[in-house]
């Protein structure tokens, strides 16, 4: 009989604390600093890097300090609109907008900058490369412009342990070399894998072993295949 295991206490939040900053401090910093009003923000990098991250932790930021923000993705349906109480849009995968979003985001950039609210976006690719309109493609590469770099290896083993240690999972030193040389290395997919191996070892009432990270890798690729 399996345990099924009971979701023990809220997963940590999405702060500029629990970002690993490695080689982007300097973007960090400056959301940290950012002021109202500010020129816009926008960051860019490979997945993994913590673009989406570091959005929501802006965002838990000003909400800590009584502020209230819009958050906007891609995929969101238009129109995008302006609540008068905001003093913060961030608009997360601007690589991937499709002509009516594109409309939506340089409506409310417009908008934004009437207002004086604080404008930070990020994309994949950096602004000069995105498959967008002119006039808001230039618009996003107006203000600072932040180059995010994935954490190396090193930092990915960091990251692993202190969150294995806050679950209170013991990762061998063979499961994390397992693990590292198996999965991707970006933070967001690690971390959603530790997830995973958290949760099938408590259902299963086991110790987190290499045999155990193979059977979940393993049952991850056949319910990965169509």
């Amino acid at each position: 009989m399996k345990q099924i295991p009971l979701a023990i206490g809220p997963d940590p939040l999405t702060t500029f604390d629990s970002y690993l900053t490695g080689a982007n401090a300097a973007a960090v910093a400056h959301l940290r600093a950012l002021g109202r009003p500010a020129a816009p923000v926008y960051l860019w990098g490979p997945p993994g890097s913590g673009k989406s991250h570091l959005l929501r932790a802006l965002v838990h930021a000003h909400q800590r300090a009584g502020e209230q923000a819009g958050c906007f993705d891609a995929a969101d349906p238009a129109p995008w609109v302006l609540e008068p109480a905001w003093t913060l849009v961030v608009v997360d995968r601007c690589d991937a907008l499709d002509a009516a979003a594109q409309q939506a985001a340089f409506a409310l950039f417009v908008q934004a900058g009437e207002a004086g609210v604080q404008w930070v976006a990020a994309g994949r690719v950096p602004p000069v490369d995105l498959p967008l309109r002119d006039d808001l493609r230039t618009r996003l590469a107006w203000g600072h412009v932040f180059a995010l770099q994935p954490c190396s290896e090193s930092e990915a083993r960091a990251a692993l342990r202190r969150e294995a240690d806050r679950r209170g999972i013991f990762l061998a030193d063979e499961v994390m070399d397992y693990l590292l040389t198996r999965s991707a290395r970006d933070l967001g997919t690690l971390m959603q894998l530790l997830d995973r191996i958290d949760h099938f070892a408590l259902a299963h009432q086991r110790g987190v072993t290499v045999p155990l990270l193979r059977q979940v890798l393993q049952e991850d690729a056949v319910e990965a295949q169509p």
